[in-house]
């Protein structure tokens, strides 16, 4: 995995000013490559498997709008949090005021406390990347 160097320019953040390591992203694989892909090690059609997909994208969007944990075999738990501003007394707590929004938490699948996912990753600094 590359990365880079980049300085903390939020003034707010108790780490403004200090450097970091950040993730590149080379590419962004589309749903079409990636279904085409999968179906290569199968019987299965890409546009089969893209069908699978969608229907499989539906059903746990809907559990997890219902407020559900989602687990995937073989790939990890999703789960929807709320962030929200905290309040001293919580009668005082108004969903619209003080609710920020959601935001999807992943989990990758483990086996006895290690993620295979992280297994074997190695880190490479960018080198088309000038630091500052």
């Amino acid at each position: 995995m590359k990365y880079r160097i980049k300085k903390e320019t939020k003034p707010t953040l108790k780490n403004y000013g200090k450097y970091k390591a950040v993730a590149v992203h080379n590419q962004t694989i589309d749903s079409r490559s990636l279904f085409e892909e999968a179906a290569r090690g199968t019987s299965l059609s890409g546009g089969v498997l893209e069908g699978l997909m969608m229907s499989v994208s539906n059903t746990v969007w809907r559990h997890l709008r219902r407020g559900d944990k989602v687990r995937l075999k073989g790939f990890g738990l999703m789960k929807l949090e709320i962030e929200s501003d905290k309040v001293d007394d919580p009668k005082s707590f108004r969903s619209r005021k003080h609710i920020r929004g959601v935001r999807l938490h992943f989990l990758p699948e483990s086996y006895e406390g290690t993620q295979a996912l992280y297994d074997g990753i190695t880190f490479e600094k960018d080198k088309n990347f000038n630091d500052e």
